[in-house]
């Protein structure tokens, strides 16, 4: 375990690697690192025989068989113990006693020359057979040769402890508890841990460069919610200013109406008690108050005097009352004036109503005087007292009537005298 921690060791475990030892084309994650090691053929070991000599894995048996001078074999036939490189000197040997003291049928003896033992048989392998074969059993044995020589081995050094016991008298040195292979796998070990902590370190500046950003951003985003804030605060004003400019256009707007009011009034009005009233579209508006859309027309209002009496007319062109729909209807209205309180009341002037031929023939004259108790005739208290006058003014046949020119072009005119 490279660290305490449970999820870093996760990490590490399931990291790709590949074996670093030349020739070997291994590679995995971390986790099945170690056990590729204690197999690796291409991995430089010491011949535990104690020659000295570093071998590869793959190479052990080449070396014990052939190269190794502390390897000791029993030979089969005499049970003496040999060196590796005195077994085949060791076996002509035998041989030529053995062919001397022995007489071989002659086709046993060529038998014998035609085939070769395993060069694995001083540790129990059986195999005979021509050259050809015996590298073919070399080549595919190799698994059973080795447990043939771990097995010789062990029997090997067990021998030697109970040699050495007997002619010393001590026990056997106990071996170095640390070997060249678990040496060989610390320095891979290391080696991938300083890797890994190389790559650590550059992800820990790459975090810190990520750390810088994150707070130059964050500073960013500050200084946009300042500036945005600054330019609500902007908005809010303008949107103040803005309102109260349409305030203020509104009351422009309401005086500007006020004042076009009060110049068609001036335009329209009059100061001597004499009115004058123009109505067009009357087919229309006739049409209009015979369906009921339109009841009764107001004219514009006008003075008995300069500082006189505020009135106005107002026509039903399909009558009224007595006249609804035979007659048109004409009545006199006393409006709230300016000067009110400086006038006699109630009102006491003679009014003459005239419909004008527009051909100067035969214009429609009524009048009356006011009806002094009547509410009609005294100073208003509203904007307008009720409406007073005739109500039977003039009969709506004659008014059509082709004879007479009381509507031309679409147009008439009513005249208000006030005595």
């Amino acid at each position: 375990q490279a660290f305490g921690d449970a999820a870093i060791n996760k990490e590490i475990s399931e990291l790709r690697v590949r074996c670093v030892t030349l020739g070997c084309g291994w590679s995995g994650i971390m986790k099945d690192f170690e056990e590729h090691q204690s197999l690796c053929e291409y991995a430089l070991i010491p011949c535990h025989t104690g020659c000295g000599h570093v071998v590869m894995r793959r190479k052990l048996a080449d070396h014990l068989a052939n190269g190794c001078l502390k390897n000791v074999s029993v030979c089969q036939q005499c049970r003496c113990g040999l060196a590796s490189a005195e077994c085949q000197p060791h076996e002509q040997e035998r041989r030529v006693l053995c062919s001397s003291e022995f007489t071989a049928p002659s086709s046993l003896s060529t038998s014998s020359t035609s085939k070769d033992g395993c060069r694995f048989s001083e540790v129990g392998c059986s195999f005979r057979g021509s050259s050809e074969k015996m590298k073919e059993h070399e080549k595919s044995a190799v698994g059973a040769h080795m447990l043939l020589l771990l097995q010789h081995m062990r029997q090997l050094r067990g021998t030697l402890c109970s040699a050495a016991r007997a002619a010393h008298g001590f026990a056997p040195q106990p071996e170095l508890s640390l070997s060249k292979e678990s040496l060989l796998q610390q320095l891979v070990r290391e080696k991938v841990i300083s890797e890994l902590e190389n790559k650590l370190h550059v992800f820990e500046n790459i975090v810190a460069v990520l750390n810088k950003e994150v707070e130059s951003s964050n500073l960013e985003i500050l200084a946009f919610r300042r500036q945005s804030e600054l330019d609500q605060n902007i908005i809010r004003g303008l949107e103040l200013k803005i309102a109260e400019l349409h305030r203020c256009l509104t009351q422009k707007d309401a005086g500007l109406s006020s004042l076009h009011k009060s110049l068609l009034f001036s335009e329209q009005a009059s100061y001597d008690g004499i009115f004058l009233w123009k109505i067009t579209d009357v087919g229309r508006k006739l049409q209009d108050s015979v369906t009921g859309r339109t009841v009764g027309l107001y004219s514009p209002a006008f003075y008995t005097a300069k500082y006189g009496y505020k009135v106005c007319l107002r026509v039903y062109l399909n009558g009224d009352g007595t006249g609804r729909g035979t007659h048109m209807s004409l009545f006199f209205v006393v409006m709230k004036g300016d000067y009110d309180a400086l006038l006699p009341w109630p009102f006491r002037h003679k009014v003459t109503f005239m419909l004008l031929d527009q051909n100067n023939r035969e214009h429609v004259i009524d009048a009356f005087r006011p009806d002094l108790t009547s509410a009609s005739f005294q100073r208003p208290v509203n904007d307008m007292n009720v409406a007073s006058g005739c109500p039977m003014f003039l009969p709506l046949a004659k008014l059509q009537s082709p004879k007479h020119a009381y509507v031309k072009e679409d147009t008439l005119f009513l005249k208000c005298i006030i005595e």
